[in-house]
């Protein structure tokens, strides 16, 4: 396994540190900070979150409310929206001659970002490695106008939900979340919506249907949680930042609802799909019932029959397919599955 391009810039002598506190933006759950120091992480998306935990490195999901830092390394992410708020956000948090890195692979996009940084910043040094560039720069006095404009602000959509920059959906509701809200039959007892994203199947389903006693919204991203949380105004929704194939419920759901993930980082792979429906087999009680939205071309119906003893395709049509399953035999994901999220 290569190692990180920073380790390798520094080893190389072409990068040097000044001392002090360090930020890590979009920190990885398996990057290797040792050779940064005296690190605070900020990450966001639940599985990464608790693995950085779990090593002992101090994590939030938002930036800490006081300090500066004298270095700051940007790990970006697929949505450019997102990287480039995390390369201005780690700068306000630099003190003025700090040194801001940026991180990432070519099929992220970092010739793209390191494209639009250059054109307001004087860039002091790259490194490229392993299908991936390190670039960093000197954090001057006053920041530019134009990458004050990089902030990724809320969207509100048409019809007046809150969304996240470069996240999923951000438009406004996705054509399958609309298919399984109008397929799903009427729910009662607890309910749960796994990957809730910003909230529109969860919101959408607990103002039509006043059997539910209680919904949980689990969502790993936190940011859209909290777009979920703005936009869901019902006492009946709870709201979970949590990975979903590790969620322990305090009880067993009665029904299920989902429109699973299927990528990660820019590459689409069915195992997310799969990890959420031997999860939603694990959480629901004996007589749960699980609805799930999917593009038409995942082949999830062996993992279907794999985690219930009973199945049916609500419809399929626009490209999607809508499943019912029931008599959940409680599957616990794979060390595999479970490693991807």
């Amino acid at each position: 396994m290569t190692a990180d391009r920073w380790i390798l810039a520094l080893e190389a002598g072409e990068l040097v540190l000044p001392s002090g506190p360090v930020l890590v933006m979009h920190a990885r759950g398996d990057a290797d900070l040792g050779a940064l120091g005296d690190v605070h992480c900020v990450q966001g998306f639940a599985p990464d979150h608790d693995r950085l935990a779990a090593r002992g490195l101090p994590v939030t999901p938002d930036l800490p409310d006081e300090g500066q830092f004298s270095v700051a390394l940007v790990q970006i992410v697929k949505a450019k929206a997102a990287s480039m708020g995390a390369i201005v956000s780690a700068l306000g948090a630099l003190a003025p001659g700090g040194l801001l890195l940026v991180d990432g692979q070519k099929d992220e996009g970092i010739d793209a970002i390191l494209k639009t940084v250059r054109a307001s910043f004087a860039i002091a040094g790259s490194y490229a490695k392993a299908h991936g560039k390190l670039f960093w720069l000197t954090r001057p006095a006053e920041l530019p106008e134009a990458a004050l404009g990089w902030l990724a602000e809320p969207i509100e959509t048409e019809e007046g939900y809150l969304t996240v920059p470069g996240g999923f959906s951000a438009d406004g509701p996705d054509r399958g979340s609309e298919l399984l809200v109008a397929l799903v039959p009427q729910l009662a007892g607890r309910v749960a919506d796994l990957g809730a994203g910003w909230g529109y199947v969860a919101g959408e389903i607990l103002s039509e249907q006043a059997g539910i006693e209680a919904l949980d919204l689990i969502e790993a991203d936190y940011a859209m949680l909290a777009a979920a949380a703005a936009n869901i105004d019902d006492p009946r929704a709870r709201f979970h930042w949590a990975d979903v194939t590790r969620f322990q419920p305090d009880a067993a759901y009665d029904a299920i609802v989902a429109n699973p993930p299927f990528h990660i980082g820019r590459h689409a792979d069915p195992a997310l799909g799969r990890a959420f429906i031997a999860a939603a087999a694990r959480m629901l009680g004996p007589r749960g019932r699980f609805f799930m939205v999917a593009n038409r071309h995942l082949p999830y119906e062996d993992a279907l029959k794999a985690a219930f003893g009973t199945g049916r395709l609500l419809g399929e049509l626009e490209g999607y397919k809508i499943y019912e399953a029931a008599k959940p035999k409680r599957q616990t994901p794979t060390a595999k599955d479970a490693s991807k999220r």
